[in-house]
């Protein structure tokens, strides 16, 4: 009977990249790698670009007028996302209101008139960013407001909480403390 060392089992897959122990700084390996997440990072972020919802067949073929296009449906709101810009929604009811953007500006519309159409027929909710009016002033201050009240209410507070009473022992207590300490 021989006593052979067991072989190791070579591993059938390497471990990934992103799992591979970095070297401590200790090591040599710190700073390098240190410069090829910050690399990997600014490199992951540089090819992060919104998505565009607008398909081929809506482009229009004069670039102002696209670029136009683009700026108007950047201010109106997707009616059924309603947190995303009609540019950004995939919603056919947000290609409808492209669709009308595009037919207004190529008719020789205004932007000011092509969102004045759109208002008149959707509303003012279609605006992502509502109009400053007499109709829209509580909508503008409410934020103003919580901060207001919130910030009077903890004023209030503070100055209502009174201090904590200091207290000094009685000489039976300072009496009864000395005793402890010199048993210690």
């Amino acid at each position: 009977m021989s006593h052979r060392k067991p072989h190791p089992v070579p591993s059938r897959c390497p471990s990934p990249p992103l799992l591979r122990r970095v070297p401590s700084p200790a090591e040599g390996g710190g700073k390098s790698a240190r410069v090829r997440l910050a690399f990997a990072v600014f490199a992951a972020l540089a090819l992060i670009t919104p998505a565009h919802a607008v398909q081929p067949d809506e482009v229009l073929k004069d670039s102002a007028l696209e670029h136009r296009a683009r700026e108007i449906s950047a201010e109106l709101r997707c009616l059924v996302c309603q947190n995303q810009s009609i540019d950004d929604s995939d919603a056919p009811l947000a290609k409808d209101l492209r669709l009308i953007v595009r037919e207004r500006l190529q008719t020789g519309d205004s932007d000011r008139a092509v969102l004045d159409y759109v208002v008149a027929r959707y509303g003012e909710f279609v605006l992502l960013r509502p109009v400053f009016a007499l109709h829209t002033l509580l909508l503008w201050l409410t934020p103003v407001l919580a901060v207001l009240l919130g910030g009077f209410g903890l004023w209030r507070l503070a100055r209502r909480r009174p201090a904590a009473p200091v207290r000094t022992l009685s000489p039976a207590e300072e009496a009864e403390v000395a005793a402890l300490l010199r048993r210690e």
